[in-house]
This record gives structure tokens, sequence and C-alpha cells, in this order.
């Protein structure tokens, strides 16, 4: 794994027809989102529910081969004042322990700021008048869409 600073060296380190994949890594589940082939627009795609480790990291793996991903946006659940508190831990830890996995998938990482997303995913839900149980089963990976929409958009300047 290598941890890139910026989504423009994300998106530059990739080979020619890899994706990305956002992740929005929460403690009963992990929301997935992925990114066209050309790096523009992120679309919900799936919900990891937690199990183990090895389990979790074995989906994220299989996930990773079958689309062809080549980096991962991953949220990063900062304080609303910007310091790291313990969700921000857990990701760190998280990471590092894919790292140690002899055959995990090598791939690029950007870290995101991901203050609010789930917030703002939840109020246009609310909008849209989705039912209680229907926001339940998105919310984790449209909020790993609307993180990796965030990367792309900084990329492009937009």
């Amino acid at each position: 794994m290598q941890m890139v600073e910026t989504p423009s060296g994300l998106i530059s380190a990739l080979e020619s027809g890899q994706r990305l994949l956002g992740l929005d890594l929460g403690s009963k589940t992990i929301g997935l989102a992925l990114g066209d082939s050309d790096h523009k627009i992120a679309t919900p795609y799936d919900t990891i529910r937690r199990k183990k480790f090895g389990l979790d990291a074995a989906a994220l793996g299989d996930i990773i081969k079958t689309e062809n991903i080549g980096g991962l946006v991953m949220g990063l659940p900062l304080n609303m004042d910007g310091s790291e508190g313990s969700r921000v831990q857990a990701t760190r830890a998280f990471l590092r322990n894919l790292e140690n996995l002899p055959d995990f998938p090598v791939v690029s990482v950007l870290l995101w700021d991901e203050r609010l997303s789930t917030a703002a995913v939840e109020r246009t839900l609310l909008e849209a008048d989705t039912s209680r149980v229907k926001r339940a089963e998105v919310i984790d990976k449209m909020a790993a869409a609307f993180i990796l929409q965030g990367a792309i958009d900084a990329h492009y300047g937009v």
C-alpha cells in the first residue's frame, strides 16, 4: 500500500484502466463506492457488514481484484474542529492491518476528510422522502460515494 497526499497524486498513480474505490469505514459496516474508469463519477456500490478483520479484508481484497481497483479513497472521520479522535485512530489501524497482510492487493490510498458526509447524505435522502428502512440500507454506500466524489471533484478543481 502506498499512501498519497492528494487526489491528483492518487489518480496519477493509477495504471491504465484502473478504478477508484471509496470507503466509508464504520464500526458495523464498510460503505463502498466505485469510480468510473475515467475517474469522474462515483457511484454507490455495496456495503460490507463488518465481522472479523480477516473476513472484512478478504471481502475488500476480492472487490479490489474483481473491479480492477488501483486506488482507495478512505474517509477520515476528523472531529468538527479538525482534530483526530478515536475514530481516526480506528481508521489508521484498519489501514495498518491491511498493509500487514501479505497477499492484500497493492493499491494507493488517500485519506479524505469525511466530516458531514453522512449528514449530507441523510439530508438528501430525507428530502427525497426516503423511508427509514431504505435510508438504513443505502446510507453507508452513499456516504462512500459522497467521499469519493469529493476527492474526484478536488482533482478537477470543481
